[in-house]
């Protein structure tokens, strides 16, 4: 069978795509040695080895030749190629292709449909034009969690037969790291609480703010680590954070590459991801991998990734989120260790390769089904 993955995440982000992605990619090519795979991607390097990429540069002359490239290019060469199957890890796609060649897309979330509010105005527009025709077409949908597939299903119930949940898995290099050099070359020399992700509205970073200033008045010294690139509609976090009375104890590192993470979870008094809503919750998982104590919201998915481990809070209330720094503060080096024990071993059981493994097998099912017939 041949499996084209539409690999563009690799060369234009950053972010929890890209992330998903590279690790799908590489764990699957590790595993299946009975397929073949091509990656569509705008940049050649860096190469995936075990896979085949048909590069189609973007960007050339804006939007008009973006959309061209991906509901007309994009699917001429996939024809020309035989592919078998066509994933789209960004849920955005495929597009146009013939009733023969299994379509499967990837759903993180739905977090343009279920807070728009929190979304730029065309990744609004661009959701509601097209998604339900996308899953329509769809063969299969893979989800990140049950809370996803549920949140699919309650929107797109036409999809009952076609949606499956796999938990992701996190970067095997993490790990619980005594090392601190790059902590010192950012002259990150004391106690820190961090938070890991986009500076965006749905990560409920103003409340954050809210409950370190409620932690400090209370007598707490810690510092507050924000890592994370700025993205949309984030200032008014930088507003609040411009009048915050401990602004001098905030620090934003930007973007942090991941073989710093480690280092990052391993040292922090705890992760904190107060976030309004998660499709899985990847910064979680991987706290957890380095040992480090997860104070994060009790909704969504994140309770199927904290487990019993996490210290839950209501994600609309600082003083909740207050509460447990405060909790966690007081932990003993005898608690600490013992938690840090268990949250390596809970993180355990989410691996990139059974997350490959149940897409393997799930496409393995389509390639004894006969299509549609009709081109889409």
């Amino acid at each position: 069978m041949k499996i084209a993955i539409l690999a563009d995440p690799l060369d234009n982000q950053r972010g929890g795509v890209h992330v998903y992605t590279r690790e799908l990619i590489t764990a699957l090519v590790r595993l299946d040695t009975d397929n073949e795979y091509l990656l569509v991607r705008e940049k050649a390097i860096p190469a995936i080895p075990g896979t085949q990429s048909l590069v189609v540069p973007n960007n050339r002359f804006g939007l008009v030749f973006a959309a061209f490239r991906m509901f007309f290019i994009i699917p001429y060469l996939l024809r020309r190629h035989q592919v078998d199957v066509v994933l789209e890890p960004a849920h955005f796609g495929p597009f146009n292709l013939p009733g023969h060649i299994h379509r499967v897309t990837v759903i993180h979330d739905l977090t343009p449909l279920l807070f728009p509010q929190y979304h730029l105005w065309h990744s609004q527009m661009l959701q509601r034009l097209f998604l339900k025709g996308i899953l329509k077409r769809a063969s299969l949908v893979i989800t990140n969690s049950r809370h996803t597939r549920k949140d699919v299903l309650e929107h797109f119930p036409f999809l009952k037969d076609k949606v499956i949940a796999a938990h992701l898995g996190a970067n095997p290099a993490l790990a619980p790291q005594k090392a601190r050099d790059w902590l010192d070359q950012q002259g990150i020399t004391s106690s820190y609480w961090l938070t890991v992700g986009t500076i965006e509205p749905r990560k409920n970073l103003g409340n954050l703010l809210k409950a370190y200033r409620q932690y400090r008045d209370n007598g707490g010294r810690a510092q507050l680590i924000i890592a994370g690139q700025r993205g949309w509609k984030s200032a008014p976090f930088f507003e609040a954070l411009g009048q915050h009375p401990y602004q001098a104890d905030i620090h934003l590192t930007g973007f942090v590459p991941d073989e710093a993470l480690p280092q990052l979870y391993s040292h922090a008094q705890a992760l904190i991801y107060p976030s309004e809503y998660e499709g899985f919750g990847l910064p979680v998982l991987e706290a957890l991998r380095c040992g480090c104590p997860v104070i994060c919201s009790s909704v969504s998915s994140l309770p199927e990734v904290g487990g019993p481990l996490a210290y839950y809070v209501d994600y609309q209330d600082p003083a909740s989120i207050a509460r447990q720094m405060q909790e966690v503060d007081q932990l003993d080096e005898s608690a600490r260790s013992a938690l840090r024990k268990k949250s390596v071993e809970w993180a355990g059981q989410f691996t990139w390769a059974s997350h490959a493994e149940a897409c393997r097998a799930a496409l393995q099912k389509l390639a004894a089904k006969h299509p549609d017939s009709n081109p889409v």
